[in-house]
């Protein structure tokens, strides 16, 4: 299994990363900060200001994932290495991707992860906290979601497994406001929102998504995979669709469930946020910290995987997925098996 190693964050809009010797420099206006580059495995940039030829081709030879982001958390570039994927793989995933009826039996078990996942999250909140919430109507949403597992397991079309996934999904938005049990006024949730997000809520769930789908694209690249061309996320220049496809599994208890425990514990403020003009809301420097610190400790945690029963960090959850992907594609599972949280 891969090991997890550590990733260095650069969050300051003013840094520009060059390379001295064996180490990174985050060279910045309060001054330069030095890290080896031999511990690192990723490095993930929110700086506009870039980074040199030298350090990326150096970070390209050594293996190491080199990602940049624009301050406010969207995804830019990646850098990798010589693949280390299996030709043979790759081209059985764009044969696969290029069958719709093939892709809707792999697309299925990303949604039916989705939706489990989803519902669970639920589930986890009314038992949690039965004295404050509205247990009635989230459990009432709960039991819609339980029933559309049984319509994906039946769907053999993507334009209706994509149908449901949509449907689900807004049953459970329209209840996760439900779960937030502070600062419910300044956090206050109606629906998603993208593009600019237009609500805290929003803002700090499209940062936490993107830092999620980075993690998916660079698990399915380490084993192999194409992480641009995807099964039920259609091909598109610049998307990485198989990354959309895998994180599908992870958004409510990855990245909902830690949008949440933020808001709940106070570590994330009004105050974290900038409101602009247009009403866009997006997360300030000091709120963009207090999120990765969250990130990197949540995925230390440890839990048992539910299909190898193993015991792993919860940041090597989308790396086993990827790696179960893959096995499934070459043909030593029968299917894909759905990482389903309980």
């Amino acid at each position: 299994m891969r090991r997890l190693l550590n990733t260095l964050f650069v969050v300051s809009d003013d840094a520009y990363l060059s390379l001295e010797g064996e180490n990174i420099v985050v060279q910045k206006d309060d001054g330069p900060a030095r890290f080896p580059l031999h511990t690192l495995e990723n490095i993930l940039s929110f700086s506009y200001k870039g980074a040199s030829p030298a350090l990326m081709g150096k970070c390209a030879k050594d293996g190491i994932g080199l990602s940049f982001f624009t301050p406010t958390g969207r995804f830019l570039a990646r850098t990798y290495g010589e693949s280390r994927g299996n030709v043979l793989l790759r081209k059985e995933q764009y044969r696969r991707s290029d069958d719709l009826h093939s892709s809707c039996l792999i697309a299925k078990q990303f949604v039916t992860g989705k939706v489990y996942n989803s519902r669970w999250v639920l589930e986890r909140a009314t038992r949690d906290h039965p004295l404050r919430l509205d247990v009635q109507t989230v459990k009432y949403v709960s039991d819609l979601l339980a029933r559309t597992l049984s319509d994906v397991a039946e769907c053999d079309t993507l334009e209706r497994l994509r149908g449901l996934e949509g449907e689900s999904a807004a049953r459970y938005f329209g209840v996760l406001d439900q779960l937030l049990l502070q600062n419910k006024d300044e956090f206050s949730f109606i629906g998603r929102s993208r593009r600019p997000p237009l609500d805290r809520f929003n803002a700090l769930l499209s940062f936490i998504y993107a830092l999620l789908a980075n993690q998916c694209a660079a698990a399915l690249e380490g084993v192999g995979l194409d992480s641009y061309v995807g099964f039920m996320h259609r091909d598109r220049a610049g998307r990485i669709s198989l990354a959309l496809d895998l994180m599908e599994e992870f958004r409510s208890i990855l990245g909902d469930r830690l949008a949440l425990t933020l808001i709940n514990n106070r570590t994330v403020r009004p105050e974290h946020f900038e409101l602009r003009e247009n009403g866009a809301v997006l997360l300030t420097a000091d709120g963009r910290k207090a999120v990765l610190a969250a990130w990197q400790e949540r995925k230390r945690e440890a839990l048992t995987h539910p299909f190898l029963e193993e015991k792993l960090a919860w940041g090597l959850v989308p790396h086993v997925q990827a790696l179960l992907l893959a096995r499934y594609l070459r043909g030593d599972l029968d299917a894909y098996p759905p990482f389903l949280w309980k």
